[in-house]
């Protein structure tokens, strides 16, 4: 027969083993704590911060330490809804930003500031408001360069004793009121016909000194030509005299011959339809007394 008391004896140490093997599997999952890369972990016992817990393997006293959430160490880039900020002239834009921060210091994020996201959030739109309500609007959709690196000194100032580091401030976005986006892109408009018209008439302008230059030389080198033609016309006309003059010297012509050419070019003066009135010349007489003393040599004078 079993014995009922050794059974259940036998019943009670199974039970306690099972317990104990659970205990030492809760204490050595309680003990041991793994971090992965790139993450921290803040260590607090008996509720008080104890040590910061690197990447790797790390043992913990059991039911005495707590280790709380793991915080992220990597670069953070965290995009804020549109803000409405008033600038210095009235008028309302909405601005979207992007600030890429990063922890630095586990412990400081962890104690030194309750939500260290949304602290970051209120001081840039503050900060933003700020810095923009001492610009126009003109200022502010020209100056984002000087709008991001005053909003990242600040914060970065500011989240420094959080154990948070700000590496940059980007502004997205900054739309003005409809009406004003209106009035822009009519004044744009207007710009870009202004210039259209400027460049036109500048076209214009020079298309007209380039075809009064052409003229100009045109003209330049035309009377050039002419004037060399005359030259040459000269030239020609002065050898030619001097040819004829030569000829006639050579031939030595005496005066009937002379007198009888003198006469065969009589006619051609008076050639042409124009010529309604021709007067002898003076010469004609002592051209006439030539040909005829020419003619009645030797036969008596010759009447006058």
């Amino acid at each position: 027969m079993i014995d009922p008391a050794g059974f259940i004896g036998q019943i009670f140490v199974v039970i306690l083993l099972v317990i104990l093997a659970i205990f030492v599997l809760v204490t050595l999952f309680r003990a041991i704590r793994i971090v992965p890369q790139a993450r921290a972990g803040v260590v607090e016992r008996l509720g008080k911060y104890r040590k910061t817990l690197l990447p790797g393997l790390n043992i913990l006293v059991p039911f005495i330490d707590r280790m709380l959430p793991l915080i992220d160490l990597r670069e953070q880039v965290v995009s804020f809804p549109p803000q409405p900020v008033i600038t210095e002239d009235n008028l309302v834009v909405s601005i979207d930003t992007v600030v890429f921060f990063q922890v630095t210091d586990a412990r400081a994020a962890t104690y030194e500031i309750g939500n260290y996201l949304g602290a970051v959030e209120q001081l840039t739109t503050t900060t933003l408001r700020n810095v923009v309500g001492g610009l126009n609007l003109e200022q502010a959709l020209t100056s984002r360069d000087n709008i991001n690196s005053q909003l990242r000194v600040v914060l970065d100032e500011a989240t420094g004793k959080w154990g948070i580091r700000v590496g940059r401030v980007e502004l997205k976005a900054i739309d003005p009121p409809l009406s004003i986006q209106d009035s822009m892109e009519k004044q744009m408009r207007a710009e870009r016909d202004r210039r259209a018209q400027i460049l036109t008439a500048e076209g214009t302008k020079q298309a007209a000194i380039l075809e009064a230059e052409g003229s100009r030389q045109a003209a330049i080198l035309e009377a050039e030509g002419e004037a060399k033609a005359a030259v040459l016309r000269a030239d020609g006309e002065a050898a030619a005299i001097k040819t004829v003059f030569a000829a006639i010297h050579e031939g030595d012509p005496d005066p009937k011959l002379l007198a009888y050419q003198y006469l065969q070019t009589l006619p051609k003066i008076a050639e042409g339809d124009s010529n309604k009135m021709w007067i002898i010349p003076s010469e004609l007489t002592e051209a006439l007394k030539g040909i005829g003393e020419g003619f009645f040599s030797g036969k008596g004078p010759v009447a006058r």
